[in-house]
């Protein structure tokens, strides 16, 4: 259970969410350079209909990030109060909070794969071939 962790492994946890997080803003721009190259096929049906919606796609993806950076710092910034607080409520509420924020991170990293997933398929399929060197 969440409570039983202490509180250098969630401090841990902490950090390694950040990393995660800051691994992707770097994704993020690499992606959105991709879409915004003139790399593709451009006589492919409906590329930049598809190209739009995965730029929207990722600016949705990138404003969750960016959610959940700012709630990671909130919630590291409290983690000092737990010595200070000497109800157990106190402790429990924070575990609670953190086990939510766990939640809502792993559903965003799972959701941001499967939408570079999607990106990489496509972008493969329809990039320019290079003509062979003769």
């Amino acid at each position: 259970m969440v409570a039983d962790k202490k509180i250098d492994a969630i401090h841990n946890e902490l950090q390694r969410w950040k990393s995660h997080l800051e691994f992707i803003e770097d994704e993020m721009s690499f992606i959105q350079k991709l879409l915004n190259s003139y790399l593709f096929e451009p006589r492919t049906p409906n590329l930049f209909e598809r190209l739009q919606q995965f730029k929207l796609e990722f600016m949705a993806s990138k404003k969750e990030k960016e959610k959940l950076t700012k709630l990671i710092r909130g919630h590291e910034s409290r983690l000092g109060g737990i010595f200070e607080c000497t109800s157990e409520v106190c402790d429990i509420s924070y575990y609670e909070k953190h086990s939510k924020l766990e939640n809502r991170i792993l559903q965003y990293l799972e959701e941001y794969v499967k939408l570079k997933a999607k990106v990489y398929n496509y972008a493969g399929s329809v990039l320019k071939r290079r003509k062979p060197a003769e």
